[in-house]
């Protein structure tokens, strides 16, 4: 499942550590996000297994949320070689992030 990210720092660490990360930000009182979340989760195993997946509850740490300016939730943003590559809040597709992560996936790791 997602590594919960508990701090600012591990945030950062896990960023540096992984070519590909995954973030989904979320609070435990969003219900469309508690749905969505497993989705995402098992297409990203499926079709990307060398992305990590994290999640932040942008209620337990703020500023990870101001960091990278989340303003609504769900949001996921994608980081490939440490960059932001691909961000998407609110009405988030799971066939729409499957493709947008597609093409910049296979240039990293083909």
């Amino acid at each position: 499942m997602y590594k919960e990210i508990r701090s600012l720092n591990e945030f950062n660490q896990v960023l540096e550590d992984n070519d590909a990360v995954l973030s989904y930000f979320s609070n435990e009182t969003c219900n469309v996000c508690k749905v969505l979340k497993p989705q995402i989760y098992e297409m990203i195993q499926q079709n990307y297994p060398k992305i990590k997946s994290i999640y932040v509850d942008i209620s337990d740490i703020p500023e990870i949320s101001a960091q990278n300016s989340i303003f609504t939730i769900p949001t996921i943003v994608v980081y490939l070689a440490g960059k932001e590559t691909f961000r998407k809040s609110r009405h988030i597709g799971v066939n729409e992030l499957k493709d947008a992560i597609k093409r910049p996936y296979q240039i990293m790791f083909s």
